[in-house]
């Protein structure tokens, strides 16, 4: 049986992602609602190292579940990567008789965790929170949905110019190594082609799917191409090939960025968020830790942080097929 949890820390770490303070939000409220004091913790890992804690209350996160970015900040910690820069963190911990860690972030913030729960037996519980949708163990990671969304919005609107003026636009969408923005945007948004690092396409089989959209009198074309994608060295190059080998069309590129990141979360990950945020609580206040929250066909379940770091978020094929489908 562990210690009894009185204290509880809460912290986000790595990319910020819609949905954060909606998560941040519920764990402060969980805390409150069991009579359990709770901690913000600035800046991850890094504000852990320098004691930048907050008490915080269920008063203190009136009104932001509907900001999007996170309040208690996030930041990446070289530090926290040292064992000097660990035992420096954990003394701040202990000094401030915090009992257990509720960690927002992604595999690097779980990683994190878990060394910490190695050497110093700090219960931690990790809420996914990536626009990327790539950990192990959800269906969904928070801020995921309204990326999607915000992507959607762009691409539409992309589309509009696109057909104005009969060009072809490579639209770049962020994900380093997974296509999940990519492939369900693509799908939402009626794109030609979808470029993602999961399925390699290859440049000829490109060209031969851009030729057929035109000569099956499609007068512009939209490509959504993931930043991880490995056809071109990048997605400027790719737009140079195919307009030098497709010289009928007049080629574009626009690369979405860090917009994908910002705005209000959609509904689903503020329900998402606050699931999730109550779900951690009660593990820590069960004694459980070194686990991961999560949606699994719409049931809150968990996994071993060590499984959600090394396991692999499947694309899924049958959208991959639809996509081809629906490209003709």
């Amino acid at each position: 049986m562990g210690k009894k949890i009185k204290k509880i820390g809460v912290m986000t770490s790595g990319g910020d992602a819609p949905g954060m303070n909606a998560a941040i939000r519920a764990v402060v409220r969980t805390c409150a609602y069991y009579n359990i004091e709770c901690v913000g913790i600035y800046r991850g890992y890094q504000g852990m190292i320098d004691a930048d804690f907050v008490k915080l209350d269920a008063r203190s996160v009136n009104n932001i579940i509907n900001r999007g970015g996170t309040i208690l900040k996030s930041s990446r910690s070289a530090e926290f990567k040292t064992k000097e820069g660990r035992a420096k963190a954990y003394e701040n911990i202990k000094n401030a008789e915090i009992d257990g860690l509720i960690l927002i972030g992604g595999d690097g913030t779980f990683t994190g965790g878990m060394v910490f729960y190695n050497e110093f037996k700090v219960p931690c519980i990790g809420i996914p929170g990536t626009i990327d949708n790539d950990i192990f163990g959800t269906n969904y990671t928070i801020g995921y949905d309204t990326a999607l969304n915000t992507v959607i919005e762009v691409i539409d609107k992309i589309r509009d110019t696109a057909s104005s003026h009969n060009r072809l636009f490579f639209v770049e969408v962020m994900g380093r190594d997974a296509g999940f923005i990519a492939l369900n945007a693509g799908v939402g948004a009626g794109a030609e082609e979808i470029l993602i690092p999961e399925e390699d396409l290859g440049l000829d089989r490109l060209l031969e799917s851009l030729k057929r959209s035109k000569r099956s009198g499609k007068s512009s074309s939209i490509v959504v191409v993931t930043e991880g994608d490995k056809i071109g060295k990048s997605v400027f190059e790719l737009a140079n090939y195919v307009e030098e080998n497709l010289q009928q069309y007049e080629v574009r590129v626009s690369v979405l960025g860090h917009m994908q990141r910002g705005g209000s979360p959609s509904c689903f990950d503020r329900v998402l968020a606050s699931r999730l945020g109550v779900k951690s609580v009660e593990l820590l206040l069960d004694g459980k830790s070194n686990l991961m929250v999560g949606l699994t066909n719409n049931k809150v379940t968990t996994t071993l942080l060590d499984k959600a770091v090394k396991g692999r978020h499947e694309i899924n094929m049958e959208l991959i097929r639809v996509s081809d489908i629906m490209s003709i």
